[in-house]
């Protein structure tokens, strides 16, 4: 297995979810409730972005969460092994989510 090659894929996706969460963090601002300053559905489109704004920051830092846990498997020398049963993961399962922690078994009885 390449270790090195799915090393620098987890690296260059925490880089890119690392500059998206910058974006996300910029517009995630508190919405004004003054009816003055803007009208009723301004407002709620407003509110509702930022809801959205919020789901994708949390669905980011989760991201980034797994890739440095798959990066200290790397460095433990512990990735690529189901944390379940200690198997070998498929190299094909980890080249479509490098992140992933179980062996396609394992994954199919969480699942149940």
């Amino acid at each position: 297995m390449d270790y090195d090659k799915f090393k620098a894929i987890l690296i260059n996706r925490r880089s890119e979810l690392a500059e998206s969460l910058e974006h996300l963090i910029d517009a995630d601002q508190i919405v004004e409730l003054d009816q003055t300053m803007m009208g009723r559905l301004s407002r709620m489109d407003a509110l509702q972005g930022q809801a959205m704004t919020k789901a994708n920051k949390s669905r980011v830092l989760t991201e980034i969460q797994k890739i440095d846990y798959a990066l200290d498997r790397l460095l433990n020398n512990e990735f690529g092994y189901c944390s379940q049963c200690d198997e070998e993961i498929n190299s094909k399962r980890l080249e479509i989510n490098p992140t992933t922690i179980f062996c396609i078994k394992c994954a199919e009885k969480k699942s149940n």
